[in-house]
């Protein structure tokens, strides 16, 4: 599975290691992505996904079933089966 928040659509960023004297060599900055079970009350159902740790800092403040219905309207996951 790849290393994309499935809720915000966060993925791997790429920029510079900096070194002492200067140099500069690429390397790569990875989300905090955790694979956490998630209960989905209207649906009476466990989900598992795989979100970044300010994913779930939105999930506490706004809910499971609100951040669901926004990553579905931004194309990011389909509810719908």
């Amino acid at each position: 599975m790849s290393r994309i928040c499935q809720l915000t659509g966060k993925r791997m960023m790429s920029g510079n290691n900096v070194s002492h004297s200067n140099a500069k060599t690429r390397r790569r900055f990875y989300p905090n992505l955790q694979t956490k079970k998630f209960y989905i009350p209207e649906e009476d159902c466990w989900v598992y996904l795989k979100v970044s740790t300010s994913a779930m800092r939105t999930i506490d403040k706004k809910g499971i079933s609100a951040v669901l219905k926004d990553a579905e309207q931004k194309g990011l996951i389909c509810l719908e089966d």
